[in-house]
C-alpha cells in the first residue's frame, strides 16, 4: 500500500494498574476496586487509578481515597505493585519492539509507533489489531488503539473506544469525531484551562474551534495556545516519532577549566558555588530529581578524582544538594593547586515518577529521607 502522510500508532493499555492486580489476583476481576495509597495509605492517600467498575461511579485516578469511599463506601483499596508494573511495562515495550517501526514509549503504559513502512505490506488495521490480540491473548493486557497522521490525532483516537478500541483518526474525520467533544477532554487542555473557556461559554471543541469565537479565546487563554490547539485538531501537528526526545539523562553535571592553577580555596568554593547555580538550575527546569551528587577535581599535576554522596531517595532539596557538594569539597581538596573543577546530580528521574505517600503516620520518616537523613 502506498501513503502519502505519516501512519502513526497511540497504543494505550487500559486500566494498567488495575489490569495488572487483576491479573495477581483474579477476584479482582468481580470487584470494585481501584489502586492507590501504600502500607501505610489509610484514608489519606491518592488513587493511581480506577478499575472500570469503580469508574462507573465516578471514582478516577488523581482522587483521594476519602473522596472515593464516599462515592462507594464498598470501594476495595488495593495497594500499588511498583514492581509488577515495571514488568509488565516492558513485556508491552518488548511487544513493541519486535516490530520494523520507530517507537516512543510516552509512559509506563503508553506509547506511539511509525509503522508508515510496515503499513506498505500490511493493513494499519490489520497490524493494529494483532498488536491488540497479542497484548490480550499472550500477556492479558487490553489496550487502546489509535491510527492517525499525527501523534496528538493518533492519541486522541486511543482515548476515543476504551477499554479494547481500535480508532482511525483522520483529518477529515475531525469534525464529525471529535467536535462534539467537551473541551476539558481534549489532549493538551488541563483543569485552569478547561475552567477558563468554559467561564466564556466553551464548552466543546466546536466551540473552540468557531471563527465566531476565536478572538474572546485568544483573550482567555492567549494567542500561542489557541494557535497550538488549534493545528493540533487540524491535523497540523507534530508527526514525528521520536525515540530519543525526551530520554532522561542519567546524570547532569558542568565543569570548568581554570585560567590558572588555584589553591585559594575561597577563589574555589566560589567557582563550586556557580557550578552548582549552573546545574541545579537545570535539574530544576527540566523537573528532574537526583539519588546522588558528586564532585570532580583535576589537579596541576592531571591527578583526577570524583567522589560521589547518595541519598536514601531521590531529592531535588536545593540545601541538601548544595551541602553535600560544599562538604565533598571539603573533604576531599588536598590543598594542591586546581586546574578543573566539576559537579554533577547522578541517578537521575523525572519528577512526575516519584511518589512517596506523606501521611500523619509516616511524615517523620518521609520527610528525613527527602533530606538525606537515617531515621533515629
Amino acid at each position: 500500500m502506498n501513503f502519502t502522510t505519516k501512519i502513526i500508532f497511540h497504543i494505550d493499555l487500559n486500566a494498567f494498574y488495575a489490569t495488572v492486580e487483576a491479573i495477581l489476583d483474579p477476584k479482582l476481576k468481580t470487584k470494585v476496586f481501584a489502586v492507590g495509597g501504600g502500607k501505610s495509605y489509610f484514608r489519606g492517600g491518592v488513587l493511581l487509578t480506577a478499575s472500570y467498575k469503580a469508574r462507573k461511579f465516578g471514582i478516577h485516578s488523581g482522587m483521594s481515597i476519602t473522596e472515593a469511599l464516599k462515592k462507594y463506601p464498598k470501594l476495595l483499596i488495593v495497594p500499588p505493585s511498583r514492581g509488577e508494573y515495571k514488568k509488565y511495562s516492558k513485556l508491552f515495550m518488548d511487544t513493541l519492539n519486535k516490530y520494523k517501526a520507530v517507537v516512543y514509549q510516552a509512559s509506563i503504559d503508553e506509547a506511539y509507533m511509525d509503522v508508515t513502512e510496515i503499513s506498505k505490506e500490511t493493513h494499519p488495521l490489520k497490524l493494529a489489531k494483532e498488536i491488540q490480540d497479542f497484548l490480550y491473548n499472550k500477556y492479558q493486557l487490553p489496550s487502546s488503539i489509535g491510527i492517525a497522521p499525527t501523534l496528538f490525532l493518533a492519541k486522541m483516537g486511543s482515548d476515543f473506544k476504551k477499554p479494547m478500541g481500535i480508532t482511525v483518526m483522520r483529518k477529515r474525520d475531525v469534525k464529525k469525531k471529535l467536535y462534539p467533544l467537551k473541551v476539558g477532554s481534549m489532549y493538551g487542555i488541563g483543569r485552569k484551562t478547561n475552567q477558563r473557556l468554559n467561564e466564556i461559554n466553551i464548552f466543546t471543541l466546536e466551540d473552540l474551534m468557531n471563527q465566531d469565537n476565536k478572538d474572546k479565546v485568544i483573550e482567555a487563554i492567549g494567542e500561542n495556545a489557541y494557535q497550538s490547539y488549534s493545528d493540533n485538531l487540524m491535523g497540523k501537528s507534530n508527526d514525528i516519532v521520536d525515540p530519543h526526545k525526551y530520554d532522561v539523562p542519567k546524570s547532569i553535571s558542568n565543569e570548568t577549566t581554570l585560567k590558572y592553577d588555584m589553591d585559594i580555596i575561597e577563589l574555589l568554593k566560589e567557582e563550586l558555588s556557580n557550578l552548582f547555580d549552573e546545574t541545579y538550575e537545570r535539574l530544576i527546569k527540566d523537573e528532574y530529581m537526583c539519588k546522588n551528587a558528586f564532585i570532580k577535581i583535576r589537579y596541576s599535576n592531571f591527578k583526577t578524582i570524583t567522589k560521589t554522596k547518595s541519598f536514601l531517595e531521590e531529592t531535588d532539596d536545593k540545601d541538601l544538594l548544595n551541602q553535600t557538594i560544599q562538604d565533598l569539597f571539603e573533604n576531599y581538596y588536598n590543598a594542591h593547586p586546581v586546574r578543573l573543577l566539576g559537579i554533577g546530580f547522578g541517578g537521575i528521574i523525572e519528577k512526575n515518577d516519584f511518589k512517596i505517600d506523606r501521611t500523619i503516620f509516616n511524615y517523620k520518616e518521609v520527610d528525613n529521607k527527602s533530606r538525606g537523613k537515617k531515621n533515629d
